[in-house]
């Protein structure tokens, strides 16, 4: 990855894509260049549905949902166009959590509620709420109680103890 240095050029990756090459703290956020960040999660990885859920449990589990949302949208790009909008509805309501965690109270909010209706929606056309172990009824209202909250002005949430547990064959 390029850096943008002294130019002011943007930051790009092999392709030429814009990608910022500045490091990231557990939330995602960018910090100085030179600063040592958190390690990010390599993009493009394709993995079988039980390994996404477990790796983005442990990442949710570690308080890295930004972490997390990387992991289902591999997912969603990956996967099964049927499965598409689950995992997209997965990454929303880990961003929602990021947004949460880092005091967006209206983004984290709208991003929950917004995976919420999505899973949900899925789990309604399918006729399946536990797709690979998850509970995505759980996960639903796990995500409007902390929409709630977070609007009601709680303040930034600890991203690592208000993480949900996926479902009832994962840890966390």
């Amino acid at each position: 990855m390029t850096n943008a240095g002294a130019s002011g050029a943007r930051d790009r990756d092999e392709e030429g894509r814009a990608r910022n090459a500045r490091p990231r703290d557990g939330l995602g956020r960018p910090l100085p260049h030179g600063t040592e960040g958190v390690a990010r999660q390599p993009e493009g990885v394709v993995r079988a549905p039980l390994e996404t859920v477990a790796e983005a449990q442990a990442l949710l589990a570690a308080g890295k949902p930004f972490h997390a949302h990387e992991v289902f949208e591999d997912a969603w790009k990956s996967g099964p166009p049927e499965e598409r909008p689950l995992w997209r509805g997965l990454a929303q309501l880990a961003v929602g959590l990021t947004h949460a965690a880092r005091g967006n109270a209206v983004g984290g909010a709208r991003l929950l509620r917004r995976g919420a209706g999505a899973v949900e929606e899925w789990a309604a056309l399918r006729g399946e709420d536990r797709p690979y172990g998850m509970d995505l009824t759980g996960l639903a209202r796990w995500a409007r109680e902390l929409a709630g909250r977070v609007e009601q002005g709680s303040g930034p949430v600890d991203a690592g103890a208000e993480a949900p547990r996926l479902g009832w064959r994962t840890a966390g």
